[in-house]
């Protein structure tokens, strides 16, 4: 599934072609994604204007000037395909098999300038949906979603607050999009490296006495950061699966250091060991056993 990076990646290569502009017409394929559309789809989105194309976690946020957003989220295999006067711009290799391209083509936005951005969804596990702006904050979308690692709100003492007392596994609270929002399986395995962190660390051992902050909590939340930002410039990790907004690759995933890459040599300098998988909550996690030796439980975690 996307994560955070490759959602924001979407969002700016569809900015220019929607940001400002209005949606002249929407052409319905079918009448449902993963959920039924919203009634009345076509008809409320037809003639507003976009202004402002937005994201929070995994989701894009487009602001109609009729007062609701129009919230969309990719799913699995979800993408958008940007159709102009430079001709159409295709996704890349598919991991599965897609099928016919246009078969998939199932909603249609024809954009003021004379673009067109067509949401293509294999799998049909994406979804699109429209709420009041006023009610955006309680919807059923975002009323549990957690804070943004991107934003000025992450720093140590947040996670410390939040994980505090927690012995569920470090990489399975950091994945809770109820606590972190937009963190997923790729970026979470390579800021836990990053940091030296086992993901088999109880997630309150990065809380010390009286709540505070542990030097690897602030460690821990400034990787993230920075693991994200490097991801967001590069353009998304593209797991095959995956393609930008304009149809071209992405390049972090040439940048991983553990992510993918067991039995491969740990790249820390003077580590001789090798990257290792183990599953955590049905998901794969790769680490370097040397690199992140777990240490002990919190004395007082539950």
């Amino acid at each position: 599934m996307p994560e955070l990076p490759e959602v924001e990646t979407v969002r700016r290569g569809l900015e220019p072609v929607m940001a400002g502009r209005f949606i002249e017409a929407v052409t319905l394929n079918r009448p449902d994604l993963r959920f039924p559309l919203p009634a009345r789809f076509a008809e409320r989105i037809a003639g507003q204007r976009v202004e402002a194309l937005g994201r929070r976690a995994k989701y894009l946020l487009a602001d109609l000037s009729s007062g609701e957003v129009l919230i969309m989220h990719l799913g699995m295999s979800g993408r958008f395909l940007i159709r102009d006067a430079a001709g159409t711009r295709a996704p890349g290799e598919f991991h599965y098999e897609a099928g016919d391209g246009a078969k998939h083509d199932h909603v249609v936005f024809r954009m003021e300038g004379g673009a067109s951005v067509t949401y293509n969804d294999a799998r049909r596990f994406g979804f699109m949906d429209l709420v009041p702006r006023a009610e955006l904050t309680a919807s059923r979308h975002m009323r549990d979603v957690g804070i943004e690692p991107l934003g000025n709100e992450l720093s140590g003492a947040l996670l410390a607050r939040l994980f505090e007392g927690k012995a569920a596994p470090l990489k399975a609270a950091l994945l809770d999009q109820k606590l972190v929002a937009g963190l997923g399986n790729i970026y979470v395995c390579e800021a836990l490296f990053r940091s030296g962190l086992s993901p088999m660390d109880p997630a309150g051992t990065l809380a010390g006495p009286g709540g505070r902050p542990t030097p690897a909590a602030d460690t821990l939340a400034a990787t993230i950061r920075d693991v994200l930002a490097e991801a967001v410039e590069a353009g998304g990790s593209t797991l095959r699966d995956f393609a930008h907004a304009d149809g071209s690759l992405g390049y972090f995933q040439h940048r991983f250091r553990v992510y993918d890459r067991e039995g491969e040599p740990c790249v820390t300098p003077g580590c001789t060991d090798r990257v290792a998988r183990l599953v955590q909550s049905g998901r794969s996690t790769f680490h370097c056993p040397s690199c992140q030796k777990p240490r002990r439980r919190r004395r007082g975690a539950r």
